[in-house]
């Protein structure tokens, strides 16, 4: 067998490794396959997940692989990762202080470690630890009781003193007056990956199990008969499904209401910012604890990071400058060597708030008809998770234990799942 013939069996097989590369580059690596193909939709699926992004992408890839259903179309109104999950700080972790966070988001830190692998699919899982910087005593006490209530459920956390955080952080100001720097919680297995690579690998892992993944295919409404959901109407016609999951992040209350449902969700629009290349400085992801400031270093060497919302409800996917400087002010009172980086870029996405934080996960009052929303900030760090758990919800017509707590009838039950303790303000979570 020639070795042409040996790169060409190995993309046939859909399967990376080390034989496929090595034969690839003795070829010129002209036998690779397209990663995920572009299909026309067909008539009707026996499953559509509107909206391309993770959360769409990995449901459709665990309905194929765990439930074995593979009649399914994901529908993305622009390029595949165009939206929330091409546009976050790549921030994965699991430290909640609410039971009902802690076994979701520990799900999704056992899931992310071990994706690579179970996608054949490099995801560039960075788990180089995340430190929330204490400044007083009393936000000592919090995280105190955060990193408790972690090590209950079985998830690593350490608290650490001042001169610990400076082994880490040497060169930050631990002196500064008004933001002293006291210590920090620690969860050692928390860190970052690439955004993209997951959307990619997703989308791979889902189509070469069969999946459609449409592109350019925008959902501009919902066909349902006596409560029934019969399909999607799109910019490329009618395409029928028994069941319709929606997987939109940001834009889930616009499209919602497309099939007659008010969502208590709110959009916003949040920013993040990556610098010019340097050396490297920070080898972990840290946040701020005195303001809303959070930063990583990406393997170019930029420093990647964020803040707060813009304040104000918007689809748009930009922000203002106000935002800018508040993050600024931040980053620069925990790292005031930060001052002559430049900032290269900046982006927003959308983000689907909640009126206590927290997501939800349901069936509606339309048969066959699902929801998959209300991430806040928390979207990207949920993708394997949530991606299982809304296949098991679709496949099953009924949630897993994981996600009970978060139906959507739990405001009118009462049954808040409020992590901060901020009330029912959105932009305050």
């Amino acid at each position: 067998m020639s070795i042409r013939q040996i790169a060409t069996r190995q993309n046939e097989s859909m399967r990376y490794s080390a034989l496929a590369i090595l034969a690839n580059g003795l070829t010129g690596n002209k036998s690779w396959t397209e990663v995920w193909r572009k299909p026309e939709p067909k008539p009707s699926y026996d499953v559509v997940i509107v909206g391309g992004g993770g959360h769409g992408l990995a449901t459709a890839y665990y309905l194929a692989k765990t439930h074995g259903i593979t009649n399914v179309a994901v529908l993305e109104k622009s390029y595949l990762g165009s939206g929330n999950v091409g546009r976050n700080t790549t921030i994965v972790r699991s430290n909640y202080l609410l039971p009902e966070n802690i076994a979701f988001y520990e799900r999704s830190m056992k899931l992310w470690e071990g994706l690579s692998q179970d996608l054949n699919y490099n995801t560039m899982v960075s788990q180089r630890g995340i430190l929330n910087i204490v400044h007083s005593d009393a936000q000592r006490n919090a995280y105190v009781r955060r990193g408790n209530a972690m090590r209950l459920s079985g998830v690593d956390a350490e608290l650490l003193t001042r001169e610990q955080v400076r082994e880490y952080l040497p060169f930050a100001d631990f002196d500064n007056a008004r933001f002293p720097i006291r210590g920090a919680l620690m969860q050692r297995r928390a860190g970052t990956v690439r955004h993209d690579a997951v959307a990619w690998g997703y989308a791979r892992g889902a189509d070469s199990r069969g999946v459609d993944i449409i592109e350019h295919c925008e959902v501009t409404g919902f066909r349902i008969e006596q409560g029934v959901v019969k399909g999607v109407e799109t910019n490329r016609g009618f395409i029928g499904a028994n069941k319709v999951g929606l997987a939109v992040a940001g834009s889930s209350s616009r499209v919602a209401a497309l099939a007659g449902l008010k969502l208590p969700i709110e959009a916003h629009v949040i920013q993040a910012f990556v610098t010019e290349g340097i050396k490297p400085l920070i080898d972990n992801v840290v946040t701020f604890g005195a303001g809303h400031f959070y930063v990583s270093q990406s393997d170019k060497g930029g420093l990647v990071f964020g803040g707060d919302l813009d304040g104000y409800n918007s689809y748009a996917q930009r922000g203002n400058l106000p935002v800018v400087e508040d993050v600024a002010e931040g980053g620069l009172a925990l790292f005031p060597n930060l001052a002559r980086l430049r900032i290269l870029r900046s982006w927003a996405g959308l983000l689907d708030m909640t009126m206590d934080g927290s997501p939800i996960f349901d069936k509606t009052g339309i048969e066959g008809f699902y929801l998959n929303c209300g991430w806040n900030y928390g979207g990207f760090k949920a993708t394997p998770a949530s991606g299982e758990a809304f296949a098991h919800l679709i496949a099953k017509d009924e949630p897993s234990d994981l996600i009970k707590p978060f139906r959507l009838d739990r405001y009118a039950r009462g049954a808040l799942l409020d992590e901060k303790g901020m009330g029912a303000q959105t932009n305050l979570h």
